[in-house]
């Protein structure tokens, strides 16, 4: 079990204090993390491949059910890339940027995200709504640490602000799926047995209740405007390899959750309320797009973008849901919302990487405080440049084809709303290319604490320590842009894998 594995190794590291066992002993499992999830796409065609289902809690029909499809499985894949990249990330970084050595904390570090990379890979494969539950709260409980023990600045405050947010979410999600489990004559938890038989299709007022409290539970996770607020602080504050799993996965985790639970279980209310999530969309990816280009901080910027980004997924699953589309264009709409999923989780970690350099080399990730970075960081500025192009939705990069799938698919059932929300495209292109220009371009100026003074050594002076990208960091954004590049160039690297699961969940929302 992929989930299981990242587990095992934090008990064996439990006794462990040495920082390079640690390090080395995580980077080794995220690499291994990653050779499996390959292993396990390639084998998924229609329906669920390396299905596990015995009984857990029968009393309460709850089971032990997990299994891959082709809208999972990427996301699996993209999971552990973006582990292995903060692994390698972290092979030469005080974890807290702090200056504080202590083989201890790294210890403490090391094992938070062995558990964060465990029960993510374990939120997106679970196939009954208690163990998605189960995994997606302890998410939240590991990510508060995380904050709280490794952030900056206002980090108690951030974290605290982050785990009442997205907890009592979760909370009142349950109760949207204790409202489902209960509606079937015997009371079960699973996932594809509550979609084949559709429990609250003839109860309107129960259906649209349902879904309200699944809805605000994901919508939170995700997040979707008005309820974002949590997202920047969290992401400010954070250290870069927790900004980073935050941004690409554990916001993930509530898109997923629209397409694996709330359409399949709850399509006459999913299409009830489709207007409601276009509307949503829409708002999301103007307000995020155009908050982000207001902020003067790197991080802030990259943060609201992912409520921008997080949009245009919203605004193709609620394009799904209107009868008036066809079948051919849900599908599109879908397809794209999961390569949205895939291909944000690459760029933003990227993103978030790379402000964490800036802050590690000269203490602040302010725009205006780095200028003229081409001469002295050269690695950084062409993978910025990269990962901006990617975000901003540039053709060869996989942020070109999500958009343009999810923009193609929701055109014919809400034109009004897609052309509304390709508004967007333009103000994101704007925001990344003055950061771009800002940051790469013009007179040389970076902060005091990056211009390193040579060292003296017997007499002679050695050349000062370059700030820019060190080879584990350069690998790790490297790892991340490259399979952004990959799926631009050749996008049926996962569209081949998500269009049939895609068709599933159009023919379920349809009933």
């Amino acid at each position: 079990m992929m989930w299981v594995a990242p587990l095992a190794v934090a008990l064996l590291l439990v006794p462990v204090t040495r920082r390079e066992v640690l390090l080395g002993a995580w980077t080794g499992l995220a690499l291994l993390e990653v050779v499996l999830a390959v292993v396990a796409w390639t084998s998924v065609g229609v329906g669920y491949a390396h299905e596990v289902a015995v009984p857990w809690i029968p009393a309460f029909g709850v089971g032990y059910h997990l299994g891959l499809d082709g809208i999972s499985a990427p996301l699996v894949a993209m999971t552990t890339l973006v582990f292995l990249a903060v692994a390698l990330y972290s092979l030469r970084h005080d974890p807290a940027g702090d200056g504080d050595t202590d083989e201890r904390r790294t210890r403490g570090y090391v094992l938070l995200f062995l558990g964060l990379e465990a029960v993510s890979v374990g939120v997106f494969t679970a196939l009954d709504l208690v163990l998605f539950f189960v995994f997606f709260d302890v998410s939240i409980v590991l990510m508060y640490f995380v904050i709280a023990g490794w952030g900056s600045g206002a980090r108690a405050r951030s974290a605290l602000q982050f785990f009442l947010y997205t907890f009592v979410g979760s909370l009142v999600m349950l109760l949207g799926f204790l409202s489902l489990a209960v509606a079937v004559p015997q009371i079960t938890f699973d996932i594809p047995t509550l979609a084949a038989t559709n429990p609250l299709a003839d109860r309107g007022v129960a259906g649209m209740l349902t879904l309200a409290a699944i809805g605000i539970g994901l919508a939170i996770k995700t997040p979707v405007w008005p309820l974002h607020t949590w997202l920047p602080p969290a992401h400010t504050d954070a250290p870069a390899g927790g900004s980073a799993v935050l941004a690409a996965v554990l916001l993930k985790m509530g898109t997923y959750g629209f397409v694996r639970i709330a359409l399949p279980l709850l399509p006459g209310p999913w299409r009830g309320a489709a207007l409601v999530a276009v509307v949503l969309g829409v708002v999301s990816v103007l307000s995020g797009a155009l908050v982000a280009l207001a902020q003067r901080d790197l991080k802030r910027l990259v943060a609201y973008t992912s409520v921008n980004h997080m949009g245009y997924v919203l605004l193709a699953l609620g394009a799904a849901g209107y009868a008036a589309a066809g079948s051919e264009a849900r599908v599109l709409a879908v397809t794209g919302a999961t390569v949205q999923m895939v291909s944000h989780g690459l760029v933003t970690g990227a993103l978030f990487l790379l402000a964490g350099t800036l802050r590690e080399r000269g203490g602040t990730s302010v725009i205006g405080a780095w200028s003229g970075l081409a001469g002295p960081m050269p690695r950084f500025s062409w993978t910025f440049a990269v990962a901006a192009f990617a975000s901003l939705g540039l053709p060869g990069l996989s942020g070109f084809v999500a958009e343009f799938s999810m923009l193609a698919g929701s055109l014919p059932a809400v034109p009004v709303a897609t052309v509304l929300a390709a508004l967007g495209l333009a103000i994101t292109a704007g925001l990344f290319l003055r950061a771009v220009q800002s940051m790469l371009l013009g007179d040389r100026h970076l902060p005091a604490a990056a211009e390193r003074p040579p060292i003296r050594s017997t007499g002679v002076f050695r050349r000062p320590v370059s700030p820019d990208l060190r080879v584990a960091e350069t690998t790790a954004v490297g790892l991340l842009l490259a399979a952004s590049l990959a799926i631009g160039i050749a996008p049926a690297l996962v569209t081949t894998t998500i269009a049939p699961a895609a068709t599933s969940v159009v023919d379920l929302v349809s009933r």
